[in-house]
C-alpha cells in the first residue's frame, strides 16, 4: 500500500509541482489550498503519513495548522515538512519549535522534496 502525503499550499502551481514530484515516486498525494481545507481533506481520507505545508496562507496559516495538528493524537507523530519562502531565522525556529520535522525554503527542486520526504517515509 502506498504512503499518503498531504500537500498544503495556497499556490496551485506549487501544489501541482510537489504532487507530481511525489506521485512519480509512487506516493498517493492529496492537496489543500489552506489550513482550513486540510480538515475537509482529512475527514475524507482519515489519515496521512506525512504533511507538507506552506506558512503564509489565507484563513489558517501554517504555524496555526501545525499547532492544531500537534495537539491532536491522530496527527501528533505525523512528520510535517514546512515548505516556505520565509527564510528568516525567527520563522524557521518557530516552525521547528511548533513541531515541524523539517523546514525547506522556496525556491526548491523536485529532488530536494523527494529526498526530504524519503527521510521520513522510507
Amino acid at each position: 500500500m502506498s504512503k499518503t502525503i498531504l500537500v498544503v499550499d495556497d499556490s496551485a502551481t506549487i501544489r501541482k509541482f510537489v504532487s507530481l514530484a511525489l506521485e512519480n515516486l509512487g506516493y498517493k498525494v492529496f492537496t489543500a489550498s489552506d489550513g482550513m481545507e486540510v480538515f475537509e481533506v482529512l475527514s475524507k481520507v482519515n489519515s496521512v503519513d506525512l504533511i507538507i505545508t506552506d506558512i503564509n496562507m489565507p484563513n489558517l496559516d501554517g504555524f496555526e495548522l501545525i499547532k492544531i495538528l500537534r495537539s491532536d493524537d491522530r496527527f501528533k507523530d505525523v512528520p510535517i515538512i514546512i515548505l516556505s519562502s520565509l527564510s528568516d531565522g525567527k520563522s524557521i525556529d518557530m516552525g521547528l519549535k511548533l513541531g515541524a520535522n523539517s523546514y525547506l525554503i522556496k525556491p526548491f527542486n523536485a529532488k530536494r522534496i523527494q529526498y526530504e520526504v524519503s527521510k521520513y517515509l522510507n
